[in-house]
């Protein structure tokens, strides 16, 4: 059976290398980054230097590639109707993705991205598993073109893209499983597309794992749709937003709405072992001083019922 992996968030500031070593200070298993200014369209290339550095952390602490994912920039969006716009989303994710294969970085997770047609009303919820509206299916259609074409360009690459599931605010996408389904079969390369989990976006955008056989039932769903199989990563964090809030708000584990059942469904589903789970969460000191990643880990690595590490 494959470990539980347990990570976070690591900061780059200082040095992407440093990001490894904060991992490995904090008795982390894996490790999520941004590779470079996550609100910023333009980005220095990156040097030889900063990749040696890079590889010798990766090389000391004996991960392989599988180990380390990114994030992209906060302002891509492959599903926008104005071609400029999606045009400049896609050189800014061809720079994310070229970042990541000269560091060696398996994935980069990726918002679906926003249809920006109609909004569906305030207090309308998610219409889980029915079929996507007009604009839904437009939206759903430009992102898988924009994959299609930032793959023509990237030929060769081994970085995959990862969907994130969302929380379903605005005319965001992503929060309704059948999407990250549909933009998969609608690319014309699959096999360089995956997905990321995220437990506080499945909550807050309606999905109940309120109870065991609930969590069970929301991560079966997702394989039927999806396949968890193609689950590359997740990102494990609690919700401020209560289910169906879609409230996009991370909590420290065991204070928000996604409850000990969500966890455990999916620190211990078998096809999901092995894969790197990610804390997003606050950074500031925890209780007794200590860092809240150490306190989340200690609780991740509970729940999945495996030894903590301090």
């Amino acid at each position: 059976m494959p470990p539980v992996l347990i990570g976070s968030h690591c900061s780059i500031a200082g040095g992407l290398h440093l990001a490894i070593e904060e991992a490995t200070r904090l008795g982390l298993d894996c490790v999520q980054v941004f590779t470079k200014n996550q609100r910023r369209w333009a980005s220095t290339p990156l040097h030889r230097d900063e990749i040696k550095a890079w590889t010798q952390a990766i090389t000391a602490v004996g991960w392989d590639r599988s180990r380390v994912v990114s994030h992209n920039s906060y302002l891509v969006n492959l599903a926008t109707p104005d071609a400029c716009a999606r045009a400049r989303s896609i050189a800014l994710q061809r720079d994310e993705t070229e970042r990541c294969e000269a560091l060696g970085i398996a994935a980069c997770v990726i918002h679906p991205g926003a249809h920006l047609g109609a909004q569906r009303k305030p207090r309308e919820p998610n219409r889980l598993g029915e079929p996507p509206s007009t604009d839904e299916l437009d939206g759903l259609r430009r992102i898988a073109a924009s994959l299609d074409e930032l793959h023509r360009q990237l030929k060769g690459f081994r970085t995959i893209t990862l969907l994130e599931t969302t929380v379903g605010s605005g005319t965001n996408l992503g929060y309704d499983f059948g999407h990250l389904r549909m933009i998969r079969e609608l690319v014309r390369a699959p096999e360089r597309v995956g997905f990321c989990i995220d437990t506080c976006h499945i909550v807050a955008a309606g999905h109940d794992c309120s109870t065991p056989s609930r969590a069970k039932a929301v991560l079966e769903r997702f394989d039927a749709e999806c396949g968890l199989d193609q689950v590359h990563a997740v990102h494990v964090n609690d919700s401020v937003g209560a289910c169906g809030s879609r409230v996009d708000r991370h909590e420290h584990i065991g204070h928000g709405a996604c409850g000990a059942s969500c966890f455990r469904a999916v620190l211990k589903h078998p096809k999901l072992r092995g894969r790197p789970m990610i804390l997003e969460t606050a950074k500031e000191a925890g209780p007794a001083d200590e860092p809240w990643d150490i306190v989340n880990a200690r609780e991740l690595r509970r729940l999945a019922g495996v030894r903590a590490k301090r």
